[in-house]
């Protein structure tokens, strides 16, 4: 079972958040303010945080950026505040994701889902599917003896893709999982990298990334 923390001054909030994850079947710590939520991260083993902004004493911000220094975990703030600099500030202290107050909890539920979808596969350092070894830790692919050498988020696809051979990804699954939910360009970037991979992966593997007609995209082995 995993355990989230939820960490903001209003009960309510707290509550709305709480329950939708008791459902599914989460472990949760509560925190009214900054400090006690600090607490609760260093007492016990805490598998993603969910923060507010404003709260007492230390706010959301400095809260993330401390949770950073130890713990790899995913980080999602909730904030009244839409602006951009509020959001580069979250990001620039260690977060994953940023929901806007209002929102609904089914898509605080999702983006949850996805966040630990990631983390997982980012644990996995070494992939070999096919005639490709991905390393993510020094971000080579090798193709038997050749190794090709990619632009980050062309890397970040072909691992993406990888790590679920035969799984249909969406164009909007790519782009959150890649470029962050609050990406602002249309689902025509992951066409344009999609292409760009395929001419670096080149012929005589394989290993082929298929498109999906009117859906989006998925990695097939060739027999």
């Amino acid at each position: 079972m995993k355990t989230i923390l939820i960490a903001d001054d209003d009960k309510n909030i707290r509550e709305l958040v709480k329950y939708p994850l008791i459902a599914e079947g989460y472990h949760i710590c509560e925190a009214a303010d900054g400090e006690a939520a600090l607490r609760i991260v260093q007492q016990q083993q805490i598998d993603l945080a969910i923060l507010d902004v404003m709260m007492p004493y230390i706010d959301g911000y400095e809260v993330a950026e401390a949770i950073r220094v130890d713990n790899d975990i995913p980080i999602i703030m909730l904030t009244a505040k839409g602006e951009l600099a509020d959001k580069a500030k979250g990001f620039n202290a260690g977060i994953d994701d940023y929901m806007t107050k209002p929102f609904a909890p089914e898509e605080l539920q999702f983006r949850i889902q996805a966040l630990f979808r990631r983390y997982d596969v980012s644990n996995k350092t070494l992939l070999t599917v096919g005639q490709l070894v991905i390393d993510r830790k020094t971000y080579k692919v090798s193709k038997g003896t050749k190794d090709i050498f990619l632009p980050l988020k062309e890397f970040e696809l072909i691992y993406e893709l990888a790590s679920q051979p035969e799984r249909i990804f969406t164009r909007e699954d790519l782009i959150t999982r890649i470029w962050g939910a609050d990406y602002e360009g249309n689902d025509r970037t992951v066409d344009v990298h999609i292409k760009r991979l395929r001419e670096h992966l080149g012929d005589g593997s394989n290993v082929v990334i298929k498109t999906v007609r009117g859906v989006g995209y998925t990695l097939e082995v060739m027999a």
